[in-house]
């Protein structure tokens, strides 16, 4: 159709093509609530695929003197004159293209325009999904081919594509209402029709919500988003064989590996090769994978040495230092700092950090007799500690009273011990009594004089607790009878050592260790020339290590949990931002009474009431889920009032016998 012939005519109806131009929007049009620009790209795409199906109803527009003035009223089909009016803007057709209509003069023209709207009905979704698959499956036609044929998005057409794949016996559910057009969405995720129908009849209907389907249906494989997976990639792993599962209905991360044996297999290598390349390059003599790193290593450590730089190097930090202190400063005050400066700026961080890590290195020997232990961060990424010994790899000719330094204080130090140095100094002549006598004076006047220094005090106290919390034999060297032991917590609870919390501390243990000197006897001086802030800084670290506010059982330390709960209100601790609820670390472990107060607390009576029934495994996992993202603890770990600290009289074993 290239033409139309302009007539006008008043027959009660008649079928003509009239010039898209002459045609204009009925005010008789019943449908007030304009059409969406979705849907009139998707009237546009039709209609450029298989022209105007469905003829426009139309009548003759009429002036005050009910003369015709050449233009067509449209009663029915404006969508469409709307489509043809977009096609008309891309200039994929002229103001002249002719539009089939029909002439309607004898019926009132509201009327039909209401009656167009409410007597017909939509094609069912079910039926729409699966002649989507009939056009992939019997048509030969691509998403991409038919999203532009019916206005749609290609990731429109790969859901309904989707939808119209599950199994029949789903399908017809959905038709006679025993599914949501939700859960069958859920469905989706997995492919395999076997599995689908399991899970449909495994799950009640009362247990058929969206979030549940997914759940069993995805109880086997592995997030996108878990370390093991950022750790791999979805590219690697495609290529070692595995397979993804995709959520075209719900942001799912990436997906789902399903094969989670051969995505630890691959952890495993690539752990491996990233020690291996490690030991070759650095020298090390031995090296130990662990998807998490074993906090309980039991095995001595040593660290990097400060060692001076290169000339050149020097050169180069300080060059760089100067031209991030300059730029920083140019553009300290700018609200919008440019792309290419802010670029600059982090590639000159990286250089002064770079030089700043030659600063400090491994001796030979220590590379030679010494490993490193390759795990898995919680971030996804290979987390690489170095310089741990065996005990097989202590130096047998290494001086006995030399103290080793620690990984960190992991449990009772050694009894104090008196350090005979042979001294030749003039005590060494007196009685023992008088010398006794005399360093008793001395003790009482520095008990006197630190009381009065708190500084001072400080800084003694940080002192005697580094000096137990990084050398394994130094406790005898610090006139502070003060002793720290730290409980070591690894195997009091499952999980614990990979924890986020556990890494956090093992790196800021880990940063403090590496500014310790090599012979303990130096530490004071360094300690004496820190500021103030610092100071306090190690010392909280120190004093963190000596926390023990487990309860064990059958212990009625109660005022030790009394003293945990003061201290955690003091700290505004937040076990939320620590632990989470799961069927692993609580609610497998605790009873079906248990777990419906908790659901009930945290997501609501009728959520506790559709679980009830659940058998307990069952009821587990589903806790799990409605639990997830509410902030919920279970009462040991919430924030004790004051007024609610029980202040009984079962005291402490050592404060009777006080």
């Amino acid at each position: 159709m290239s033409s139309a012939t302009e007539t006008t005519t008043t027959e009660p109806s008649a079928h003509i093509l009239i010039p898209l131009h002459k045609l204009k929007k009925s005010p008789k049009n019943a449908r007030k609530m304009p059409h969406s620009p979705a849907t009139i790209e998707a009237y546009a795409a039709s209609i450029a695929a298989k022209g105007i199906l469905q003829n426009l109803v139309v009548e003759p527009e009429c002036d005050d003197a009910g003369s015709p003035t050449g233009f067509y009223l449209v009663t029915i089909g404006e969508g469409r004159r709307q489509a043809q009016l977009l096609r008309l803007k891309r200039k994929e057709i002229k103001k002249t293209e002719p539009i089939p209509c029909v002439v309607n003069v004898r019926s009132d023209a509201f009327e039909i325009s209401l009656d167009e709207n409410v007597t017909r009905e939509a094609m069912h979704p079910a039926d729409q999904f699966e002649a989507f698959r009939t056009l992939v499956e019997e048509r030969g036609m691509g998403v991409e081919d038919i999203a532009a044929r019916f206005g749609l998005t290609a990731h429109t057409v790969r859901q309904r594509l989707r939808l119209g794949a599950v199994s029949p016996r789903l399908m017809e559910a959905y038709r006679n209402e025993e599914l949501t057009l939700e859960q069958l969405m859920a469905f989706t995720v997995c492919e395999d029709h076997e599995k689908q129908e399991a899970i449909f009849a495994r799950l009640g209907s009362w247990q058929r919500d969206a979030s549940s389907i997914r759940r069993v249906l995805t109880e086997t494989n592995v997030r996108a988003t878990d370390r093991r997976a950022r750790l791999i990639g979805i590219n690697a792993y495609v290529e070692a064989g595995g397979t993804i599962l995709r959520d075209l209905f719900t942001e799912d991360g990436g997906g789902y590996f399903e094969n989670a044996t051969l995505l630890d297999q691959l952890v495993e290598e690539k752990l491996t090769a990233i020690a291996v390349d490690c030991q070759q390059n650095e020298g090390w003599a031995w090296y130990l994978i662990s998807i998490d790193f074993p906090h309980a290593h039991g095995l001595r450590r040593v660290y990097p040495k400060d060692v001076p730089l290169s000339e050149e190097d020097e050169a180069a930090q300080y060059a760089a230092r100067t031209e991030y202190d300059n730029l920083y400063a140019e553009y300290e005050e700018w609200d919008e700092v440019p792309d290419d400066i802010t670029a600059r700026l982090q590639e000159l961080e990286d250089t002064i950090n770079h030089y700043a890590d030659k600063r400090q290195a491994y001796t030979p020997a220590d590379i030679s007799r010494s490993g490193l232990i390759v795990s898995l961060g919680s971030d996804g990424q290979a987390r690489i500690e170095r310089g741990f010994q065996r005990p097989e790899d202590v130096v047998i000719e290494e001086q006995p009273d030399t103290p080793e330094r620690t990984e960190a204080a992991t449990g009772t130090p050694p009894a104090p011990e008196d350090v005979d140095d042979g001294d030749s100094s003039p005590a060494a002549a007196l009685s023992d009594a008088l010398i006794r006598d005399l360093t008793a004076h001395r003790t009482l006047a520095l008990r006197l004089a630190l009381g009065e220094q708190p500084s001072l005090a400080c800084r003694a106290l940080t002192h005697a607790l580094a000096l137990s919390t990084f050398w394994r034999s130094a406790s005898g060297r610090s006139c502070l009878d003060i002793r720290p032991v730290s409980t070591d917590l690894g195997p009091l609870a499952d999980g614990l050592e990979a924890s986020p919390a556990a890494e956090a501390l093992m790196a800021r243990h880990t940063a403090w260790a590496a500014r310790m000197p090599q012979e303990p006897e130096d530490l004071w001086d360094i300690i004496a020339a820190m500021d103030n802030d610092t100071v306090l800084t190690l010392l909280a670290h120190c004093v963190s290590l000596t926390v023990d506010a487990v309860k064990y059982p059958h212990c009625r330390a109660t005022g030790k949990q009394i003293a945990a709960d003061q201290l955690a209100t003091a700290l505004s601790l937040d076990m939320a931002e620590h632990w989470k609820p799961t069927t692993r670390s609580y609610f497998g472990r605790v009873t079906k009474a248990h777990i419906v107060e908790a659901v009930s607390e945290a997501a609501g009576a009728g959520a506790a009431a559709r679980i009830t029934g659940l058998k307990k495994q069952a009821m587990a996992d589903e806790a799990e889920q409605l639990v997830t993202g509410t902030g919920w603890l279970p009462p040991l770990l919430r924030p004790v009032p004051a007024a609610d600290r029980s202040t009984d009289n079962e005291a402490e074993p050592d404060a009777q016998a006080a």
